[in-house]
């Protein structure tokens, strides 16, 4: 008897338990817009961003049309490249592109996806692939916004490019000449070759210098 009574009352217990977590859930779900948006807003205020993805989340699926979403994109983009996350940064450029890119903004949309590239490359040595994938882009950018109020700064952060793409050439050549390999080191040397930079206009940087160039 004393067996099936505790049997109840655990049963009785975990019952109440799932109830109380069904009550809960169900508090986070059917919210109005400006609901998301406020939660959103407290999260990256608290410095939260990832929670604030999760409401932005919410906010994106429970309102696909609201007027909240632009403006919450735009502010997680800047949240995410404040915490130096520009891979997330990234992916909410590219979304804000396909959603909401005009002809009015869409130099602004792409100056800040170049600039999220390049501030990304903390370690010029690790990222060869996206150092040469960010100057393309930067390229592209100043051959089709010839007017845009943005091309100074990408043409300036294309000649830092071109430098770190230079010396890192001329570090693997040097790299190469120490191990006796010569035919390797000619290749590095004649990729600089075709560059409009001239190895006596850079001063060859010290440790930790090409970091300095993206900052």
């Amino acid at each position: 008897m004393y067996r099936f009574v505790l049997q109840i009352v655990v049963a009785f217990s975990l019952l109440l338990a799932l109830g109380g977590c069904s009550t809960k859930s169900e508090q986070e779900y059917e919210k109005p817009a400006l609901y998301w948006y406020k939660k959103l807003m407290r999260s990256v205020a608290a410095g939260n961003i990832e929670k604030a993805d999760d409401y932005f989340t919410s906010l994106e699926s429970e309102h696909v049309g609201s007027p909240l979403i632009p403006e919450a994109m735009e502010i997680l983009i800047q949240a995410h490249m404040d915490e130096e996350e520009y891979l997330l940064a990234n992916f909410y450029l590219d979304e804000y592109l396909k959603r909401y890119g005009t002809s009015k903004n869409r130099d602004f949309i792409e100056f800040m996806k170049i600039k999220t590239s390049f501030m990304g490359l903390k370690s010029p040595e690790r990222n060869q692939e996206l150092i040469e994938e960010t100057l393309e882009k930067a390229k592209r950018f100043i051959k089709v916004y010839t007017s845009s109020q943005f091309k100074p700064m990408v043409e300036t952060m294309e000649v830092r490019l071109e430098m770190t793409r230079f010396i890192m050439n001329e570090k693997i050549a040097a790299l190469y000449d120490r191990r006796d390999k010569p035919e390797a080191a000619r290749i590095y040397r004649e990729r600089n070759e075709k560059s409009w930079l001239k190895k006596e206009q850079i001063e060859l940087p010290q440790k930790g210098w090409l970091g300095a160039l993206f900052e």
